[in-house]
């Protein structure tokens, strides 16, 4: 308990020192390196410790997890010859039953740097059974959904299956993820956002998102 209530204190007054710093976007960026699996933790408030590709083991018997998005749950990615410690986004926003956004730490290299928060970035289910157990993610430098089709686990969700020790501190956990939004938020590039490209309607369509999920879900990978 005395572990929880340390935690707790700690990602609390890490984001209020964040927060309220001053730092322009830039300035944080250039300043601070985010691992994933740590910033999914502060902002999450789901405690699973370790490296990414074992959070989805690590919440078996501990959190509620499924293959259906839902805000505020971790999509926890396997591991692959490229992502050799996986990764873990939180899900900010569910759009449709295969489109979400999540809010994650290194995962685009911005200003040709990794190590930084990226907020409300989109996410493609492009499985084929529709399970979420292959996705495309927004990549930065691109401006658009990357082409490679990463490999997932499923959603590990906030809901503890013990709820008591858990819910120590959520209070806390809460002030403490909103903080980290405000500096999130700093850190999001403002040009050609993941949302304004989906909600972008050209002069001769009407469905920009539907073109992209149709792009996403094609058969052509890297």
């Amino acid at each position: 308990m005395r572990k929880r209530a340390s935690t707790v204190v700690g990602a609390f007054v890490a984001a209020l020192a964040l927060s309220f710093s001053g730092a322009t976007g830039a300035q944080a960026a250039g300043s601070d390196y985010w691992q994933c699996a740590y910033f999914a933790r502060l902002f999450s408030g789901i405690e699973i410790f370790g490296d990414a590709w074992t959070w989805w083991s690590k919440a078996s018997g501990e959190y509620a997890r499924g293959n259906a998005p839902q805000e505020g749950a971790v999509l926890a990615f396997k591991q692959t010859g490229s992502m050799r410690l996986g990764h873990v986004s939180v899900v900010s926003q569910v759009l449709t039953d295969r489109v979400i956004q999540v809010t994650h730490a290194n995962w685009s290299r911005i200003g040709g740097r990794r190590g930084q928060i990226e907020k409300d970035v989109t996410v493609v289910d492009v499985s084929p059974r529709g399970d979420w157990s292959q996705v495309k993610v927004w990549y930065d430098p691109l401006k658009d959904l990357g082409t490679t089709a990463y490999p997932t686990h499923g959603f590990i969700y906030r809901t503890a299956l013990n709820e008591s020790p858990k819910a120590a501190g959520a209070a806390a956990m809460t002030v403490a993820r909103n903080a980290v939004g405000q500096v999130s938020s700093a850190m999001q590039p403002t040009v050609g956002s993941p949302m304004q490209t989906l909600m972008r309607a050209g002069a001769d369509t009407g469905d920009r998102l539907g073109e992209l999920i149709g792009a996403a879900t094609s058969t052509s990978q890297e």
